[in-house]
């Protein structure tokens, strides 16, 4: 099974990150209730005030719905207001195999 994955780098000052933190249950939350497709996310804490959130989806379509909705719950909307600047958006593909 292949999945989508979206790879947001982003910045948040270091003086907000336990805010970015104490609000990422609750955007996981609304992603569970409101986006069909939602798999999981990964947060990954970068050197210099970066974060990585690794998001998997089902498909792109469910992706491009998800991201069409925007910050339309305010769990989402309360995580996306920390952000001060998005470095990179990407998406991917995922391949696994047997190692």
């Amino acid at each position: 099974m292949t999945t989508t994955v979206e790879l947001t780098r982003f910045r948040v000052p270091p003086e907000r990150a336990d805010q970015l933190l104490a609000a990422r249950p609750g955007m996981i939350a609304d992603f569970r209730a409101d986006r069909a497709g939602f798999l999981g996310a990964r947060l990954v804490r970068l050197p210099d005030g970066e974060w990585l959130d690794v998001v998997e989806w089902r498909s792109p379509d469910d992706f491009a719905a998800s991201r069409a909705k925007g910050a339309n719950l305010p769990g989402i909307r309360a995580f996306f207001d920390l952000i001060t600047e998005v470095v990179s958006t990407e998406e991917g593909t995922t391949h696994e195999s047997e190692i």
